[in-house]
């Protein structure tokens, strides 16, 4: 059983994770073997975030007065959290390919850009493309007009070029 002193560390420990996030997944994870609970954790730092098997007592203070407090409180149940501070759609998506293959791993709720989600809306953030494919889109969406412009303008100067050659050709130019 642990001392008063080493469930405090505990608490602060967690508080201090949850109090600047905004991007959070809790989930249960009942049944997992050793093995399955080390991949998971690969999975979940290979997605950017990290990964924490937690009480719900535990979870319940350290939320309080954090965004995610909403989100912890009340749970049942073998709790985990998987959270972090960049991107959410790359851990969603990571998390829900896992929970695919691992049956006994399961959504509880989420939290995205400090707003509670339900298990329905994690599989639909797991959906989204990644920022950078959202970015590339934006980048090519910005840059297609000014491609277009810029190949009207070559046209023009192409196909004046093309109308003094044939005229030379033909003669049609008096020296």
């Amino acid at each position: 059983m642990k001392k008063k002193e080493d469930k405090n560390k505990d608490l602060d420990s967690l508080r201090q994770d949850l109090g600047g996030l905004n991007n959070l997944f809790v989930t249960g994870y009942e049944k997992l073997r050793v093995s399955q609970d080390f991949e998971l954790r690969k999975i979940v730092r290979g997605a950017g975030g990290k990964y924490r098997v937690v009480k719900n007592n535990l979870a319940g203070l350290a939320s309080e007065g954090t965004p995610s407090e909403q989100v912890l409180k009340d749970l049942r149940g073998m709790t985990s959290l998987a959270y972090t501070t960049d991107d959410p759609v790359a851990l969603a998506k990571a998390l829900t390919a896992y929970a695919k293959t691992n049956p006994t791993f399961t959504f509880k709720a989420g939290m995205v850009e400090g707003r509670v989600i339900d298990v329905k809306e994690i599989n639909d953030l797991a959906t989204m493309p990644s920022k950078e494919a959202i970015f590339a889109k934006l980048l090519y969406v910005i840059n297609a007009p000014a491609q277009q412009l810029v190949t009207v303008m070559n046209a023009v100067g192409r196909n004046l070029a093309v109308v003094v050659d044939q005229g030379v050709k033909e003669n049609k130019f008096s020296e």
